[in-house]
């Protein structure tokens, strides 16, 4: 959890940041953006296993944040492929 949640200023280029933090902060972003269709490349890699089932149940998921939203995800992991739509 960041300090002031999202309003805490992070630096230039995430610098004070480990790389959970930065995939969570990147994901955030695009969350904000509102867009129809989300590219996700691998953005559960840099988090432990408990934070990235966190994150793909209430955020990637069917019923998660994204939930009606186009979702295209890149991922090295397999776990979570039996909840996809389409595996290509």
């Amino acid at each position: 959890m960041l300090p002031a949640n999202d309003e805490t200023e992070i630096g230039e280029k995430g610098i004070n940041l480990s790389g959970g933090q930065r995939q969570r902060v990147s994901l955030a972003r695009a969350l904000y953006s509102n867009a129809d269709i989300f590219l996700l490349d691998d953005p559960l890699s840099a988090v432990d296993a408990h934070v990235g089932a966190h994150i793909f149940k209430n955020v990637i998921g069917r019923k998660g944040l994204l939930n009606g939203k186009t979702r295209l995800l890149v991922t090295h992991g397999i776990s979570h492929l039996s909840k996809c739509d389409d595996i290509i």
